[in-house]
């Protein structure tokens, strides 16, 4: 499901069961991200596929990229797998107004 750039921040703050899920590439990564993001990057393809394996299916995810076409497709990929609750973020990190992590 896609939500916009306020649905999505509004949600997650409600959501106990929430995980956000970045999808990008490490190089975008180490630009910024949303705090308490889980990395996994799509391109990885197969590595993209074992790593999702691992997450519970019980939650609510929140997924992001960085114009909100990869997360789409990362929502598609993860439906497919049973997971029932997938939010895309639109308009992706470029558009986000909300706080930003690094690494350390």
């Amino acid at each position: 499901m896609n939500l916009s750039q306020k649905e999505w921040a509004e949600q997650l703050k409600n959501d106990a069961n929430a995980v956000i899920l970045d999808v990008r590439t490490e190089e975008e990564w180490n630009e910024g991200f949303i705090p308490n993001a889980v990395f996994n990057d799509i391109y990885k393809g197969q590595g993209f596929i074992y790593r999702l394996e691992e997450l519970d299916k019980t939650k609510n995810y929140y997924v992001y990229c960085k114009a909100g076409g990869r997360s789409g497709q990362a929502c598609s990929i993860m439906n497919q797998m049973g997971f029932e609750n997938t939010y895309n973020l639109e308009g992706g990190f470029m558009n986000w107004e909300g706080e930003v992590a690094f690494e350390e």
